[in-house]
């Protein structure tokens, strides 16, 4: 269920749309690998917004169910390995945050 959201400061959106674009499939293949998933789990999204220029320009947010082989070292390693690339990608200051949720409350209707 790995909810993947790109919100990239829309002054920085024109320069980067195409690259991070481009770069969704491989990020969604690196994530189901290190999450244990089938693509068929993920949503992705590049959503642009307008921030403060003192606030990283990137800000990736991803949701995760709850499983006992995503510890906090695994999901600190996923969000590194998150915001070295999409930097790289970029070339942009990138914040990444990760939310457990609690498989027995989580609700999604597709």
């Amino acid at each position: 269920m790995p909810n993947v959201k790109i919100f990239i400061d829309e002054a920085q959106y024109g320069a980067a749309r195409d690259r991070l674009a481009a770069f969704l499939p491989d990020m969604r293949t690196s994530l189901c690998s290190s999450l244990s998933v089938g693509n068929e789990a993920f949503q992705l999204a590049i959503i642009p917004v307008l921030g403060l220029p003192d606030q990283p320009q990137i800000n990736v947010e991803l949701s995760l169910l709850e499983r006992p082989d995503r510890t906090h070292g695994m999901v600190t390693e996923v969000a590194g390995q998150l915001r070295e690339q999409i930097g790289h990608v970029t070339g942009q200051s990138v914040a990444v945050r990760i939310a457990m949720l609690d498989p027995k409350t989580y609700v999604a209707l597709k």
